[in-house]
């Protein structure tokens, strides 16, 4: 699978850590992220990320900041984009399943790196359920 991944100085270690597990599996790659801790804007990472998602250029993103909120509203500004801000497994397996998420937005100051990294795993590996939640998300674009 290809799956892109943006992030900003709140998450370099966590997208190190996550890449490192992606490319365990076999997936390929698009970095978009800063791989330093110096101050960054968050969108500048954000967009490229939804932008490959919804051109199709890559299956599925990943997008890391502090909250994960400001990168996940960024995200979420691109009309094919539902991102996600998911903090635990369970969250990340619901955000697939219910709400067909194609963006994974990690807060890296709520979450440790193990936990961002079972939260990328469970996103992957969790199908959208469909059916009465195909009806409920194509009523999420405007």
């Amino acid at each position: 699978m290809k799956i892109s991944i943006g992030n900003d100085h709140a998450g370099p270690d966590y997208k190190k850590a996550i890449v490192e597990y992606l490319e365990s599996k076999g997936h390929e790659i698009l970095n978009h992220g800063t791989n330093t801790f110096d101050s960054v804007d968050y969108p500048d990472f954000g967009h490229p990320v939804a932008i490959d998602v919804e051109s199709g250029k890559a299956e599925l993103g990943i997008v890391i900041c502090g909250s994960g909120n400001g990168i996940a509203m960024t995200a979420n500004k691109h009309q094919g984009i539902r991102a996600a801000l998911c903090w635990t497994k369970e969250i990340s397996a619901l955000a697939r399943q219910h709400n067909n998420a194609n963006v994974v937005s990690i807060p890296a100051r709520f979450t440790s790196i193990q936990q961002a990294v079972e939260i990328v795993e469970t996103f992957l590996t969790t199908n959208f359920e469909g059916g009465r939640h195909a009806t409920r998300v194509d009523k999420i674009s405007c």
